[in-house]
């Protein structure tokens, strides 16, 4: 559980507060949401813009409906762990666990869930007050060109905040995946968080989709 706790930390804080993050993936995708937004406003038909705010919107609800449906299962494996405990008993890998220590690694699979449903949740709002923003931005006339391009980057900037709240809710959708290892052996568990945490660093650093990116960075 130690080293699960420090691979989602230690990700998370290399990820948004080290230089090194700076290079990934997702920050490089922060400065297409400013860029979006400053095209917006020479942009006098938004259509295309209101669609694709649309389209993050309904994205992340999905993603926070799911985290509930998922908090549904896990309370309903809570309510059946004398149905479970055999199932887990009849396994080759591990140690047959006791009621206790199932009762204990269903809640915190819970926490990652309820984590994972604020997250979403809050990153949804955050998308509905960039829609505001959105609506605030001035059409382009003769000399406002400059408050134009100052409310573009106030929305550009809760893109940018609203996304950094999908993508912690998200990481602990992969991290819960890792989780379900430990039900079964903590070896398996110890793996499957390394493997997850190889992956995310990979799709970070060094995916195709980041070097898509770099190959059309706006500087």
């Amino acid at each position: 559980m130690i080293f699960f706790l420090v691979a989602w930390l230690g990700y998370h804080t290399a990820v948004e507060f080290t230089s090194a993050g700076q290079n990934s993936l997702n920050k490089l995708m922060n400065q297409y949401r400013y860029r979006w937004m400053e095209e917006m406003v020479v942009r006098e038909n938004r259509i295309v813009d209101t669609q694709i705010l649309s389209s993050l919107m309904n994205g992340t609800a999905f993603f926070a409906s799911t985290s509930l449906i998922a908090i549904g299962g896990v309370l309903a494996l809570f309510r059946s762990t004398e149905s479970v405990l055999p199932i887990f008993a009849d396994l080759p890998f591990g140690q047959p666990p006791t009621r206790l220590a199932l009762e204990i690694k269903v809640i915190g699979l819970a926490v990652v869930f309820v984590y994972a449903f604020f997250k979403f949740a809050w990153s949804y709002r955050l998308f509905n007050y960039m829609a505001i923003l959105v609506g605030a931005v001035p059409v382009l006339k003769d000399g406002n060109k400059e408050e134009a391009l100052v409310v573009a980057r106030q929305a550009g900037a809760m893109s940018a905040v609203a996304g950094k709240h999908f993508n912690r809710g998200q990481r602990a959708f992969f991290f819960s995946l890792a989780y379900l290892g430990w039900f079964i052996s903590a070896y398996l568990f110890i793996i499957a968080t390394a493997g997850v945490l190889f992956v995310m660093w990979r799709r970070q650093f060094v995916s195709d989709a980041r070097d898509a990116a770099m190959d059309h960075k706006h500087v």
